[in-house]
């Protein structure tokens, strides 16, 4: 397991200053952003499913950057209903590609953040991979993932009481990139079913053997 020492500080977004968290891996490892849930439900990025979700990938060597959307704690700006929130995924994902030009460059979500998330990966063709942690598919037109080809994760608990599963399922059944897992009796914020969770999020993306290595 890696030692954590997440830079903090903030990145430029388009509505001010973005407060973030950072912290790096190996050379030519992949590098991910991940993206918080709903800031007007307390969705933060310190939230514990995105810190899993970090964790997980830094632990297995990656480069990885959390964020503040604009208006959350330190985040400059003011709610934009998604769509400038997405400008600020866009954001992150350019400052990562700036500073690690030449390696895998990927982006997470957890529940609104899948939203905002994908939003920006959809028109950013630098996003080799995507991983969608119980997205919120019941809030959200995720018409812009349309035809798109890049590998996209989506776990989803079957026991989720904001975002249902079978809406989840039936989205993720509709795309042929997506590869779709359950989490029987996990609810939204994954709760006991934490490193299960992570765990597919590495597998799929073949870190499992990779973290192993050291």
């Amino acid at each position: 397991m890696n030692v954590h020492h997440h830079e903090r500080g903030f990145i430029a977004g388009p509505a001010g200053r973005l407060q973030m968290l950072y912290q790096p891996g190996r050379e030519r490892m992949p590098v991910v952003a991940v993206c918080h849930p709903h800031p007007q439900y307390g969705g933060t990025m310190r939230n514990k499913v995105v810190y899993w979700i970090a964790r997980a990938f830094e632990d297995a060597g990656c480069s990885v950057l959390r964020f503040n959307f604009r208006g959350v704690e330190q985040s400059e700006g003011t709610w934009d209903e998604g769509r400038g929130e997405a400008d600020d995924a866009a954001a992150a994902l350019d400052w990562l590609a700036e500073r690690h030009a030449g390696s895998p460059l990927w982006l997470a979500g957890f529940s609104f953040g899948c939203y905002a998330g994908l939003a920006a990966a959809a028109r950013d063709a630098r996003v080799q991979r995507m991983f969608a942690v119980a997205p919120a598919v019941n809030l959200y037109a995720f018409d812009f993932i349309d035809g798109d080809t890049r590998p996209l994760t989506v776990v989803a608990g079957t026991d989720d009481a904001i975002v249902p599963f079978e809406a989840i399922r039936s989205w993720a059944g509709r795309h042929g990139n997506v590869r779709f897992h359950a989490i029987e009796g996990a609810g939204h914020f994954f709760p006991d079913h934490m490193r299960q969770m992570t765990g597919l999020l590495l597998a799929d993306a073949g870190l499992n053997s990779l973290s192993a290595q050291g």
